[in-house]
């Protein structure tokens, strides 16, 4: 995706920090897991499998797999982020414990004819091992102090994703400095503009 323009709604975005997040982000601005050749696309993007690895056996099942472990992910996330005595999630907890227990897809390196070392994995993936590491990711970060007090909900209007902060000083505001931050940028420049 271009940072800063328009984006169809099957353009993917891959800022968030953690690759539970970006999947977060494929709610916003509208549904972007539409079908099942963006959801390859988002899997392959993500890093979850390795690029070129043949994903032609996912079906429209692990749409609606993705997308419910988007929610059980979200309200977690979301959990963590409001004050102290929000409501709790637990049906949420149960799903990303029980989808974190399958292994995850099993990497192996392989000799390209060159000599070099590449990743590849060792079976084509299920639906099961690649939800299996998002939910491990989850489960990672919301476990690990350091991490988890690095969640930020995105200040740009109306933006609801929520990134991990890394940068110095924690003072990121935006889940993208070209997407939000320039939407804010601009907003400030007008009221500026109209204030002379």
């Amino acid at each position: 995706m271009a940072l800063g323009t328009a984006t169809a709604p099957h353009e993917l975005r891959f800022d968030a920090g953690r690759i539970c997040l970006d999947l977060l982000a494929t709610s916003h601005p509208t549904e972007r897991l539409g079908s099942v050749e963006v959801l390859r696309a988002w899997i392959t993007g993500s890093g979850l499998v390795p690029p070129g690895t043949p994903l032609t056996h996912a079906d429209p099942s692990w749409l609606l797999e993705f997308r419910e472990l988007r929610w059980s992910v979200g309200q977690l996330v979301q959990e963590w982020l409001r004050p102290p005595g929000a409501l709790s999630h637990e049906r949420a907890l149960v799903r990303v414990n029980d989808l974190a227990r399958t292994a995850p897809p099993a990497p192996r390196a392989v000799r390209t004819h060159d000599g070099l070392l590449v990743r590849e994995l060792a079976a084509p993936p299920t639906a099961a091992a690649l939800l299996a590491a998002v939910a491990r990711d989850a489960v990672e970060l919301l476990t690990d102090p350091v991490a988890r007090a690095g969640l930020r909900q995105c200040a740009g209007d109306n933006c609801p994703i929520v990134y991990l902060d890394t940068s110095r000083g924690h003072r990121r505001r935006w889940c993208s400095s070209e997407v939000c931050g320039n939407r804010e940028r601009v907003a400030r420049h007008r009221r500026r503009a109209a204030q002379v």
